[in-house]
C-alpha cells in the first residue's frame, strides 16, 4: 500500500520505476527539468530507521536515477534534497541542475537557483499534457 508521500506526488500516475523498497516519481512541480521524487516505501519517518535492505537498494536506485536523467538531459550536477518538513515519510527531491535554460515540448525550464541552492518554489507545474510527455520520455530512457 502506498504511503501518504507517494500519493501526494501522484503515485501511481507519476511512477517511473518501482523497486522493492523505493519508488521513483516525476515531481509534479519542476524546479528544474526532470525533477523527481525518490520515496521509501517503508513506514518510517527517520532516515536512520529504514531497513538495511532499503539502504542497500539505494545504491542501485541512485545509479539508475543518474543514468536515466543523464540520458534524458545532460545535467551538470544533481541534488538530492531530504527535507521531510511537510511530508514525513522518508523521501528525497532529486533535482538535475543546469547552467542554461532547458526546453521540452516548447516549454522553457530555467534553473533559477543555479549555481547556488535550487529554488523549489519556482517550479513549473506539469499540466495534463506535459506530465505524460515527460514521464514517457524518462521511462523510455530509464535503464532496463
Amino acid at each position: 500500500m502506498a504511503n501518504a508521500t507517494q500519493l501526494k506526488f501522484g503515485y501511481p500516475r507519476t511512477l517511473i520505476r518501482e523497486y522493492d523498497h523505493w519508488c521513483v516519481l516525476v515531481r509534479p512541480q519542476q524546479p528544474t527539468l526532470g525533477s523527481l521524487v525518490l520515496v521509501c516505501k517503508e513506514d518510517e519517518t527517520s532516515f536512520s530507521q529504514i531497513s538495511q535492505s532499503a539502504f542497500g537498494e539505494l545504491k542501485q536506485v541512485t545509479r539508475e536515477i543518474e543514468t536515466g536523467l543523464a540520458a534524458f538531459r545532460g545535467f551538470e550536477k544533481i541534488n538530492y534534497l531530504m527535507l521531510m518538513m511537510v511530508d514525513p515519510d522518508v523521501h528525497f527531491h532529486v533535482l538535475p541542475r543546469y547552467s542554461s535554460i532547458q526546453e521540452f515540448e516548447g516549454r522553457k525550464f530555467p534553473d533559477n537557483g543555479w549555481p547556488a541552492a535550487p529554488q523549489l518554489g519556482a517550479g513549473i507545474p506539469l499540466d495534463k499534457d506535459l506530465m505524460p510527455a515527460i514521464l514517457s520520455e524518462i521511462k523510455r530512457l530509464w535503464p532496463k
